[in-house]
Parts: C-alpha cells; sequence; structure tokens
C-alpha cells in the first residue's frame, strides 16, 4: 500500500511538472510579448555663458568691530611679583579638589570663591600654603613648577582657580597636554616652559620678573636669569582673555553686544 502511494504521489509530481513545462514553455508566448522600446536620450550642452545669479553670490568679510592681531602683542608683557614653589606631577585635584567643582566660574562670587581653593590640595608638607587661611588672593603672583604640571582629571577649573587666586603665569619643566590648552582656552594664566629644572633652584617668596617679549625669568632674589620656551601663537589668545575672547576681537565671530 505505502509502495503504490509513493509511486502515485511520483507520477502525479512528475505529471504537474511536465505540464507546467508545456503551458510556460517560450514557443507559445514568443509572438505575444512586446518588448518597450526607447528613443535615444538627448542632452542639450550646458550654454558657455551661464553665470549664477547674482543673487547667489556669497562673500565673505570680518566683523566690523574686528580688532587688528597687532593690538593682542604680547612682546612687552611682563609680570613681576613673589613665587610659589612646588615640585613634580602637581595634579589638578591638588590644584582644586573636586568638592569645590560646583562652583560656578561665570558668577562673580563663585569665582572669587573658587580662588580661596586654589592649591588646596597640596600635602601637608608645604607648611607655606599658597593661599592664607581665611583669605581669598594670595600673594604669590607667579607659580613654579616641576615635570607634568597640571595632570590627572581634565577639569578646566584648574587653571581658572589659579587666575582667580591672582596668579598671573605659571612656569614649569612640562605640562599635561589638557592643562596647558585649558590654560589657553580659558586666558586665566600664562602656562610658560622652562629649559631648564627651576623648581630646584628657587624657593617660595623669590621676587622674580618673567618678560613675554624676550623669553626670559628673572630671579632677582638669587640674581639668576633663565630663558623659558615662547609661548608663541598662544599669547594673543590668552591675552584676549581666551579662545571665545580672542574669536570676538579678531572679527573671527560676532561681538555679544550685537
Amino acid at each position: 500500500m505505502a509502495a503504490s502511494l509513493t509511486r502515485i504521489s511520483y507520477s502525479s509530481a512528475f505529471t504537474f511538472s511536465a505540464s507546467k513545462t508545456s503551458v510556460l514553455s517560450p514557443s507559445l508566448f514568443a509572438s505575444s510579448i512586446k518588448v518597450p522600446t526607447f528613443s535615444p536620450l538627448t542632452v542639450k550642452p550646458l550654454c558657455s555663458t551661464f553665470a549664477p545669479h547674482a543673487a547667489h553670490g556669497i562673500s565673505f568679510t570680518r566683523h566690523a568691530t574686528s580688532t587688528p592681531a597687532s593690538v593682542l602683542d604680547t612682546s612687552t608683557k611682563t609680570f613681576h611679583g613673589l613665587c610659589y614653589v612646588v615640585g613634580d606631577n602637581i595634579d589638578t585635584d591638588q590644584i582644586i579638589p573636586a568638592e569645590y567643582l560646583t562652583l560656578v566660574p561665570s558668577n562673580p562670587a563663585e569665582y572669587e570663591k573658587l580662588g580661596s581653593y586654589a592649591l588646596i590640595g597640596l600635602p601637608s608638607s608645604y607648611t607655606t600654603r599658597f593661599i592664607e587661611p581665611n583669605e581669598t588672593k594670595r600673594k604669590y603672583s607667579i607659580v613654579i613648577g616641576g615635570a607634568n604640571f597640571g595632570c590627572g582629571s581634565s577639569r578646566e577649573h584648574a587653571p581658572v582657580a589659579l587666575g582667580a587666586a591672582g596668579a598671573k603665569a605659571v612656569v614649569a619643566e612640562s605640562y599635561a597636554r589638557i592643562f596647558f590648552r585649558n590654560s589657553v582656552a580659558t586666558g586665566e594664566v600664562y602656562p610658560l616652559e622652562s629649559e631648564a629644572r627651576i623648581c630646584e633652584e628657587c624657593k617660595t617668596g623669590d621676587v622674580m620678573t618673567i618678560e613675554l617679549g624676550e623669553s626670559r625669568l628673572i630671579n632677582h632674589s638669587t640674581g639668576k636669569e633663565y630663558k623659558l620656551k615662547s609661548i608663541g601663537d598662544a599669547g594673543p589668545v590668552i591675552e584676549a582673555g581666551g579662545i571665545f575672547a580672542y574669536a570676538r576681537k579678531t572679527g573671527m565671530i560676532p561681538s555679544q553686544s550685537n
């Protein structure tokens, strides 16, 4: 019985397949199939005298309130005052601990308060503090550091805190890149690099002068002079007050008054 059913199913399948082949045979429909035809595509050449409409012309001009770059020249810039000396690997937690990052620098009162916490995270081995207790401003306008100054997290509050405390420049053997960039972007302090390890030849309280144009640091307390690496194109940006202030003053973006 099973064999018989198998023969029947095979036979019916073969019959169906054969009938499909005969029904769909191309010979039966070849005469009824119509293939569409297309006329050749004609492309008209673009007129050689074509010119865009005057309204489509685009021109770029500097903003009317732009300030020449020469106005932001730092070649005669100098800083004079007492220095505060720190060592290597001063990180951003030591410059401004995370607990004070809720302070908003754009708020004048909080900006001043942020400065009162500058370098408060230094270990107790620094017996002389950058900011005296109950004070908001420092008596040190120049910070002298060792290698890798500003390492750690990328918080821009670090250079802002130093600037808010009244520091004008940091002179270090080398910097963490993010601290250097944040110093330029905020315009708070000049991050200057020394060619010598000055932090081992100076002490906190020494009287110093920095001459940006000459890339020179003078320690009046010891009588020694040190060569600094040029601040280069970052100088005018810091002098303007940061990257956005520089862009406004040079006409790259409109001023806030317009």
